[in-house]
């Protein structure tokens, strides 16, 4: 995968009942979701944007596997063995060590010094990943967004392990700063404090919808919860964050139409 250090190249969800999350994402976002072609993966489930893209997986963790958040982010890396020994330098943990998945590439489970996991990938492909664009692309991820207790350790360890930066900030008052973060060009996201704004400490990633509203009816009709939003955000388009039918979390953003305000 050719993308720039650091940008989120997939997202997989680890969920105890697979059929309640296919349905679920299916009509909410609009993903079409099915079985993983190559046999070695045949229990995988590959979630595809309208326009055909990749951009998730869901699946089940057998018992033996580590305690894993529900939504998880794989950052791209040019390098996953070194990037999981500079992790380790930092002050992160890797709770599994670099491992090949065949025809994929190879990964490895991380946590921050905060103890917040997310997902190292060196890809085979030659092509950059498009799980993550910027933009009105119906199902594809655009943007990320951290909670976490301790805002200037969480910079200091992403910004050496990918060269992110502080790019500005939004004042929230007493909740703290909503603080930009990129590198060069790129801005895939955000951090905020989680002390201050009582936001699970965790990474958490948005789908953009064409009809925030309509995805909101959609993901409550079947039994999700409104957990935020819609909320109206810079560019005039709003989010919201959505818990699905086994309590995992996931943002959309989109424009309001349903019922424009």
């Amino acid at each position: 995968m050719q993308n720039p250090e650091g940008t989120p190249v997939w997202f997989e969800l680890n969920t105890n009942n697979e059929a309640k999350a296919r349905h679920f994402y299916a009509a909410t976002i609009g993903w079409t979701i099915a079985r993983a072609l190559m046999p070695e993966h045949g229990a995988y489930l590959i979630a595809n944007a309208p326009d055909g893209a990749a951009i998730a997986g869901i699946t089940t963790p057998p018992p033996s596997a580590p305690s894993l958040p529900d939504w998880l982010i794989y950052f791209g890396t040019a390098d996953v063995d070194a990037a999981a020994v500079h992790v380790k330098q930092l002050g992160g943990s890797i709770q599994v060590e670099p491992m090949d998945i065949t025809g994929v590439g190879r990964f490895a489970i991380a946590s921050d010094p905060q103890h917040i996991g997310f997902m190292l990938m060196t890809g085979v492909s030659l092509d950059p990943s498009s799980a993550f664009v910027q933009g009105p692309h119906h199902g594809h991820a655009v943007w990320i967004e951290l909670a976490t207790p301790d805002p200037d350790g969480a910079l200091a360890f992403y910004g050496a392990l990918f060269g992110w930066t502080r790019e500005g900030a939004i004042p929230m008052g007493p909740m703290g700063e909503y603080v930009f973060l990129g590198s060069g060009d790129a801005r895939p996201g955000a951090m905020m404090s989680s002390a201050t704004t009582g936001a699970p400490a965790r990474w958490n990633w948005y789908a953009y919808v064409p009809d925030i509203d309509a995805a909101i009816t959609t993901a409550t009709g079947l039994g999700g919860v409104l957990l935020q939003g819609p909320d109206q955000i810079p560019g005039g388009g709003y989010s919201a964050n959505l818990g699905d039918l086994t309590g995992a979390q996931i943002g959309i953003v989109g424009p309001r139409i349903s019922n424009a305000a």
